[in-house]
Formats: C-alpha cells, sequence, structure tokens
C-alpha cells in the first residue's frame, strides 16, 4: 500500500491476522478501504510507529488493539508520540485503542469456549501435540483453559495460525468486543 488513510497498530502478527480474518468474513477488505494494519513487534515499539503515522509523522488517524497489562507503556509511547489519549481506559477507547482483557488469544478462546477451541485444535491435526503438552509436570493440574493459551504460545507461528483458525470457527455475534471496535472504528 502506497498511502494509507489510517493506521491500525497491533502488538502482533496475530493480532494483525485476527483483524484480517474477521474483516474478511464481515466482507471488508482493509487494504482497499486505505487501512494499514501494522504489527508493531511488541508495545515497546509503540512510540516509534505513533510518530511515524501519527500527528509528528504523517499525520493518520490512529487506532488499536492492546493486552490490559500492557496499558501502561501504551499510554506513555503514545505520549511520548504526542499524543495525548486521556488518563482511563475508557479515553483510549474512545481515542480508537481497544484494550483485550489479558490478550487476544484469551479472548478468542474464551468467546469460542474452550471445547470448540479444542476442536479446532483437532482439526487442525494438533491433538497430540496438545494431549503432550498438558501432561508435562510444569503443566500438571492447569484448567484446560491455560492449557489451551500455553499450547498457542508452545511453538513458533502458532499463535499467528490460530489467530485465523478460531477467527474463522467463531459466529459473527461471538467476535469479542475489542475486535469488533477496532474494526467499526475504521468502517
Amino acid at each position: 500500500m502506497s498511502s494509507p488513510r489510517a493506521v491500525v497498530l497491533v502488538e502482533g502478527e496475530s493480532d494483525r491476522i485476527a483483524l484480517l480474518t474477521l474483516a474478511g468474513r464481515r466482507g471488508r477488505d482493509l487494504v482497499g478501504e486505505g487501512l494499514e494494519v501494522l504489527a508493531m513487534g511488541g508495545i515497546t515499539n509503540v512510540r516509534t510507529f505513533a510518530e511515524r503515522f501519527g500527528p509528528r509523522g504523517l499525520d493518520l488517524p490512529l487506532s488499536g488493539l492492546y493486552d490490559a497489562p500492557e496499558e501502561r507503556q501504551l499510554r506513555h509511547g503514545l505520549a511520548r508520540a504526542g499524543i495525548d489519549v486521556g488518563p482511563t481506559t475508557g479515553d483510549l477507547a474512545a481515542a480508537g485503542f481497544c484494550c483485550c482483557t489479558a490478550d487476544l488469544e484469551d479472548e478468542l478462546v474464551r468467546a469460542l469456549g474452550v471445547g470448540r477451541a479444542l476442536e479446532v485444535v483437532e482439526r487442525a491435526g494438533e491433538t497430540a501435540s496438545f494431549r503432550l503438552l498438558a501432561q508435562m509436570p510444569a503443566q500438571r493440574g492447569w484448567s484446560d483453559h491455560l492449557l489451551v493459551r500455553r499450547f498457542l504460545t508452545s511453538q513458533s507461528g502458532r499463535k499467528a495460525r490460530y489467530a485465523r483458525l478460531f477467527t474463522e470457527a467463531l459466529d459473527l455475534e461471538e467476535v469479542p468486543a475489542p475486535l469488533t471496535a477496532v474494526l467499526d472504528r475504521t468502517g
């Protein structure tokens, strides 16, 4: 894309894939609409991206997804880039930055439910890998919800793969609020 009309900042590739997948399911082509969804490689890079695309750079409208535990870092990075979003989580939401309670993977697993998430894992041919992880001493006694979340981070590329698979498996009315809010903000 040569010149976007707006930018959506997300922490990582799995967030980017989930947003693009959901947009496609809702009949939207974000690139065609002039929106660029950028994976920042972690919340600590928000200042760099906000400076490049925000008021001190290309002066494009910004929005994004972030994880609740990272709110302070997001707020700090935006402020350092000259973007004042106010003191509350609600102010961030009003500015277009939508909060995932723990992280996007947690939002997706809760929206699907553990049973349906495990069905997706089975269809992907990874049930044996999941069971092996669940039997490891460090994970014994963990809830199935925590095991699914750990499974997603136990192999490189798995979070991104399952961001797509889980988002595809959701009924559109089950989509986690932060994903819906970001897309609604850009529409």
